[in-house]
């Protein structure tokens, strides 16, 4: 199961009761983060999560609001003896851009590993993360992230019996786990059905509504999207700052079959965001207002 928490939905600017972009995630004892604008530690601890367990934090851009907390963070996480390296992602430019925030936390007792994103699209495997990057329609570089987590094939005992494998071995082979024994070898699909449907989260923000998000979101159990205006007279100014409105963010989720739609990334003047969710749903029905700490447990598909 992927344990999700939205720490922060405001854009531009945080308000009283609006921190900044941020979203965390928990999977097998590692935390994984994407973007860190002002306050976010302070939403950590109001949750009741840790700090410690941030493995990967990934940016989608380095504009203010999405990585101004970051120095006070890594502090934080210094001053909790944190010793195990940390991997960043993000746009070229990643490791300047930490190095120059690092100025007011130069001293850190972990080491910090570095991954710059180039390409249109690219995947990385990380504590059992898989982490699928693309790039999007801002008006400086910038990636939407969609995390996907694995989920191997159903266990046959009767498969295992009719392959003669000793039951010691069982446990491996379904864990995935390749056995020799002498010149006999065991392999996982002598024991497992096919592959089955895993979870999958999508996170996008600050960009104009382009295909290739609807193409990285198909199926999400959970598709986090910015929504900077549910005022349907922005449309212009959306247009020309690049960002989206609630109604964008609703066709991608159609477009896209998700099973559920959270708006985030608002504009300080979207005071009431919630006036404006019955129109959203006209579009797409599943479709909820973000809020700071809202959070889920997504999980395997006990049908599978």
């Amino acid at each position: 199961m992927l344990d999700v928490c939205l720490l922060g939905t405001s854009g531009m600017m945080p308000l009283p009761n609006r921190w900044l972009t941020a979203l965390m995630t928990r999977f097998n004892g590692s935390s994984l983060l994407i973007d860190c604008g002002e306050g976010t530690q302070i939403a950590i601890k109001e949750k009741g999560w840790s700090f410690h367990p941030i493995d990967i934090i990934c940016f989608t851009h380095y504009h203010g609001d999405h990585i101004s907390g970051l120095p006070g963070l890594l502090l934080t996480m210094g001053n909790a003896d944190r010793t195990e390296p940390v991997t960043m992602i993000g746009p070229k430019g990643l490791e300047r851009v930490v190095n120059a925030l690092r100025v007011i936390a130069p001293e850190l007792p972990f080491e910090i590993n570095f991954i710059e994103l180039t390409n249109p699209t690219e995947e990385l495997r990380i504590n059992g993360y898989i982490i699928k990057a693309f790039r999007v329609n801002h008006n400086v570089i910038c990636y939407g992230y969609s995390i996907e987590i694995d989920r191997g094939g159903r266990f046959f005992v009767e498969k295992a019996n009719e392959n003669n494998i000793p039951q010691m071995y069982w446990n491996r082979l379904q864990k995935g786990e390749t056995i020799t024994e002498g010149d006999i070898i065991y392999t996982p699909d002598m024991v497992l059905g096919p592959p089955r449907k895993g979870i999958k989260l999508t996170y996008c923000t600050d960009t104009r509504p382009v295909p290739i998000i609807a193409e990285q979101a198909k199926y999400s159990d959970l598709f986090i999207c910015e929504g900077m205006y549910g005022e349907k007279d922005m449309e212009g100014k959306a247009l020309e700052h690049k960002h989206m409105t609630f109604y964008d963010a609703a066709r991608l989720a159609k477009t896209a079959e998700v099973k559920e739609l959270w708006l985030t990334h608002f504009s300080p003047s979207l005071v009431k965001p919630e006036m404006y969710i019955e129109d959203t749903r006209a579009i797409f029905e599943h479709a909820k207002v973000g809020k700071d700490k809202k959070s889920v447990t997504l999980e395997f598909d006990p049908n599978e």
